[in-house]
């Protein structure tokens, strides 16, 4: 996808900035329902140092609503280019959204 035109770039960004976006939900999501050993890492630091996250300001429903949301909105972008060249891109989305830890 190197070397796109305008409308190319702005359908990367765009995905780019719902995968970002979903990585976060999801990981502030993980925070506060999973256990430190099922994340391999300290879960709950974000409610202790009392960070602004997803499901602190919308709910942990309405986190994960907006989570579930994104993947397609992310893929959506993707539909502008070619199934292939895509796929990988698609299947990111698919793998951030259902992560575990």
């Amino acid at each position: 996808m190197g070397g796109g035109d305008v409308i190319e770039i702005e359908k990367v960004r765009k995905y780019a900035r719902c995968i970002g976006l979903l990585f976060k939900v999801v990981d502030d999501i993980l925070d506060m329902t999973k256990s430190s050993k099922e994340l391999s890492k300290t879960a709950g630091k974000d409610l202790v140092s009392d960070k602004a996250t997803y499901p602190k300001l919308m709910g942990i429903e309405n986190a994960k609503k907006f989570a579930g949301e994104l993947p397609s909105q992310a893929i959506q972008e993707l539909a502008y280019f070619e199934v292939e060249k895509a796929a990988p891109l698609n299947h990111l989305a698919t793998y951030i959204a259902s992560r575990k830890n």
